[in-house]
């Protein structure tokens, strides 16, 4: 079994966002980042903010964290006053290194796992979380792809196969993989379709380069319209990321 994957899980923890059921027993293999972020006016100091409101979003950190650590994960977290929520959740996954974004939708047991697979880029990151975070449930997962008219029958086979062996590798019994092919459909309503049967989605996020993870389009598109938890896993950072 690989080791517990970094999986980032911001809230908006002033505005009411806290953690939707079963998301802790979700996580319960993982290494939580939990991120209580607040977004600020931009006339705002960030310290003004803390000052005001610090104790009552840590109140609210404790209890998550004790949410998440009861299930079985484990957890570091960090409170942000921010002028900008997305860079925030950005600088958070390159700071703690999160392969992984959970955008924490409520959910019961699960028992099957979707996981939309483009090409072979990200695949090796793309299996480490599935295996990690899913390898010692009782869950199916499907590795789904969407392909165009000039892909083969081998191309594909190939492609998911390569997918399903590096899940092997990383400890998922490979019994409970299955694969699903579609053609001739547009990949973003082909998803959010067969997503309804499916209790979570494990997909990766876009890559500005157009070497895609999953389809070209993006993954928070997906979680717009799946009511269930979506994992978004992230891109390897490229060495010039790193140097900065």
């Amino acid at each position: 079994m690989t080791d517990r994957p970094s999986i980032l899980v911001p809230l908006r923890v002033l505005e009411g966002e806290s953690v939707p059921e079963g998301v802790p027993e979700l996580l319960a293999h993982a290494h939580v980042v939990l991120l209580g972020y607040h977004v600020i006016p931009e006339q705002t100091a960030p310290g003004q903010a803390r000052m005001q409101f610090e104790d009552r979003a840590l109140e609210r950190l404790d209890d998550y964290e004790a949410m998440f650590e009861g299930a079985g994960a484990t957890v570091e977290r960090r409170l942000v006053f921010t002028h900008d929520g997305q860079k925030t959740i950005d600088r958070m996954i390159a700071e703690h290194d999160c392969m992984a974004v959970l955008v924490p939708n409520a959910t019961g047991p699960v028992e099957d796992v979707l996981v939309p697979v483009r090409g072979a880029i990200g695949v090796d990151r793309l299996a480490r979380v599935v295996a990690s975070v899913f390898g010692e449930m009782d869950a199916d997962v499907t590795l789904y792809h969407v392909a165009d008219e000039d892909t083969t029958d081998d191309d594909i086979q190939t492609l998911l196969g390569g997918m399903a062996d590096r899940l092997a590798e990383f400890g998922m019994d490979p019994s409970r993989v299955e694969t699903r092919i579609d053609r001739d459909q547009d990949p973003l309503d082909a998803i959010a379709d067969i997503a309804d049967s499916f209790d979570t989605v494990v997909m990766g996020e876009t890559d500005p380069s157009l070497a895609t993870f999953v389809f070209g389009m993006p993954a928070d598109q997906i979680a717009e319209r799946f009511l269930g938890p979506v994992f978004v896993v992230q891109r390897e950072p490229a060495p010039e990321d790193e140097d900065e």
